[in-house]
Order: structure tokens, then sequence, then C-alpha cells
């Protein structure tokens, strides 16, 4: 491999060029090809990484396309989740390392297939991660670590919320939105697989997911705008996960963390909240009030430029982190932060909350993993008018 590390973009849209600014951030790194079944978005991507001062990359319609013209040693698939699969099979096959932005994909067997790939690749030292940037936010690290080390005790009990707001309009600006076979889902497939990845990251591996969907407050969609499902987890812990785009104006995300030793408030990638009870201070026997807020000290620990909020829709702060670490697993011959498990595992949990709702009981998180219900249609819940 070159010393500068030459990368391809797949799929031109808003996160194509997400995946362009981050890797701008990195002098080793040359965007050198650009691939997008229409031709005026992967042009329009190209002006843009030109007028930022790099060169200008040659603009394909095909990766096939792309690997004859240029040299490339890692392709960032940025295109519709339904196609994540087929172009991540491709490129690991022609050797070159793969970062697939989430979800994985939309079919649960098909990303094992991938993940089946990824793990002989990586035995070629080619590398394969996912888009999973929060992960990387240092209020995320700092529960993980916090939880790696035990200072939470037993963790008992979790909350994750996405309470999102899209409007008609969103659903409406392109035919593969809100459906089944190009979206994969709805509010939690699209909108809260991260907070999935997290919940699963922070407590571990699901047993039993019991859930509800429903579409109440969009039309012409096949999924569902709001999930809530209670997920048991190997270590006996309990949660609550929450996925909607239909919380009118918008809210937050937040994950809540509780255990017997300490607890834990991740809202909108901060850490609201944090109390271990092996940092001394007040004691906590008396709920919130007797248990002091411990995040600023935490974070302390964490150099200031690595959380401090920057303006998502030019810096996309998550991105360039886990860039970071992607990266360095290519240079250093590791495996990334974020592996294709990790992902599959996050897509098989939304997955078993899809399938739990459809037949209204609970399912086993180890029976959605090993297809039992890979033949099933799943569907969204009720609307407001009808059966779904």
């Amino acid at each position: 491999m070159s010393q500068t590390l030459k990368v391809a973009i797949t799929g031109c849209g808003v996160i194509g060029r997400t995946h362009a600014v981050a890797l701008q951030e990195f002098p080793g790194t040359s965007i050198v090809a650009l691939v997008d079944a229409i031709p005026d978005a992967a042009e329009s991507l190209a002006d843009f990484i030109e007028s930022s001062g790099r060169p200008r990359p040659s603009v394909h319609t095909s990766l096939e396309g792309a690997f004859a013209a240029a040299d490339i040693d890692l392709v960032a698939l940025a295109t519709p989740s339904g196609l994540h699969i087929q172009q991540g099979l491709e490129v690991l096959a022609a050797g070159k390392h793969v970062v697939i932005e989430k979800p994985l994909d939309v079919d649960l067997s098909r990303a094992q297939e991938i993940e089946a790939a990824a793990t002989e690749a990586a035995r070629q030292g080619v590398v394969a991660s996912v888009i999973s940037q929060h992960r990387f936010d240092q209020a995320s690290v700092a529960v993980a670590d916090a939880v790696a080390k035990g200072r939470f005790g037993r963790l008992t009990s979790a909350i994750a919320s996405v309470a999102w707001w899209r409007g008609q309009g969103y659903y409406d600006s392109g035919d593969w939105r809100g459906t089944w076979s190009m979206d994969g889902g709805g509010a939690l497939m699209n909108q809260g697989v991260h907070t999935v990845d997290l919940l699963l990251w922070f407590m571990g591996r699901p047993v039993e997911i019991h859930a509800h969907t429903a579409r109440l407050a969009h039309e012409r969609i096949e999924v569902e705008d709001t999930a809530v499902a209670t997920v048991t987890f190997e270590n006996g812990g309990l949660a609550v996960l929450h996925a909607t785009t239909a919380a009118y104006p918008g809210l937050t995300v937040r994950v809540q963390l509780m255990g017997s030793e300490g607890s834990a408030v991740v809202d909108n990638d901060q850490l609201q909240y944090f109390h271990a009870r092996d940092a001394g201070g007040a004691s906590a026997d008396m709920g919130l009030q007797g248990g002091g807020n411990q995040a600023r000290e935490e974070l302390s620990k964490y150099p200031a430029e690595d959380y401090e909020a920057k303006d998502p829709t030019v810096y996309p702060a998550g991105h360039v982190r886990q860039y970071r670490d992607i990266l360095g697993a290519i240079a250093e011959g590791r495996q990334p932060g974020v592996t294709v498990s990790d992902a599959v595992n996050a897509l098989a949990t939304v997955r078993a909350v899809y399938v739990s709702a459809t037949l209204n009981q609970a399912v086993l998180f180890e029976d959605v993993l090993a297809g039992k219900y890979n033949d099933l249609e799943v569907r969204a819940g009720s609307t407001s008018t009808e059966s779904a």
C-alpha cells in the first residue's frame, strides 16, 4: 500500500459529503474516486472537494469502473442501506479496506454473509468497519470505560430513547425512504440504530426482546415511525428501547444507564450526569439528592478538543474520531474499534424488535441470529386509523 491512503467514496449525497469532510481532516489520505449512479451527484461532490483545496477526484458510475481507473486502498460506502452488502462484498473481493455507513444492511442474513467475508478478509490484513460514530463521543467513551472497570457495579437497567421528528417531506424526498426493501425499517432502523449499538455496548448481549411498533404520524410509508421494546440482557439487566420520528418538533437522544454502584446519562452526545460510588463524595443512599454529579470530573480525564461541541453540520466530529480509529487500524494491522460483527448484533436487535412486534410476542435474540425468522415478512404495527 502506498504511503498516501487512496480513498473512493461510493454514494455522493449528504452522507457521502460527510465522509469527504471527515477524510479531509487526515493529510495522509487522498480521495481519488467518487462513485454514484447519478453522475451529477458525483460531479457536485467532486466540485466540493476541489473547492476545499484537494485534488479533484475522478467520477464513475460503478465500483468496477473506479477500480479499473484508479489505485484505491479504501472504499467508503455511503449508499442507501439496501446496497451495502452487495457493494461491501465487491470491495472485499477486490482486497480493499471498507467502511460501511450505518446500518450495515437491511437484511440480517445478507449482513451475516459480509460478516463471514470480513472475518476472512481480516486474516489477510484487510480492515472492514461500520460507522457507529457515537461510540467515539467522549461521553460514550467515559461511560464505556466505567462499565469495563466495573465502576457502576451490577448494571441493573437502562433507558435508550431517540425522540425525533421527521416531516412527511422527508419520507417523500426519495422513493427508497420508508420502504422495507431499501430503508430496512423506520425510526428504529434508520434513526435509532446508533442508539441500539450504544445500548449493546454498555449492557452486553441481549437475550429476549418484546416490542410494539406503530405508524402514527406519516403516510405513504411501509415502516414504523414509532417503536418501543423491552430488552433482557445476559447480565440480567433490563432495558427500555424507544425510537420515534413522530415527536414534534424533535427532542433529544438519551441513554440512561443505571447500576448498583453508579449511574450515567448521555443526552445528545453530552455526559449530562455521572456518579460512581468509587469516586467518593456525598453518600448516594438517598438518591440523586445525595449523589453529586461527577460528569465534569470524568470528562476532565480527556483532552478538551476531543469532546468539545462543534457544529455537526459543518464538522462531523464523530466521523472524524471514528476515521482516526479506522485509519489507525489499517496502519497498525489491527481490528477497528467497531467491527462488522458489532454491527450484525445491532442489526439483529432491530430485527428482533420488528419480529416481536409483527408476532406480538417476545422473541429470543439467539433465535433471530440463527435465522429462525428469516422468512417472516415483518410489518409496522397499527396506524391511527387502521391495522397495517
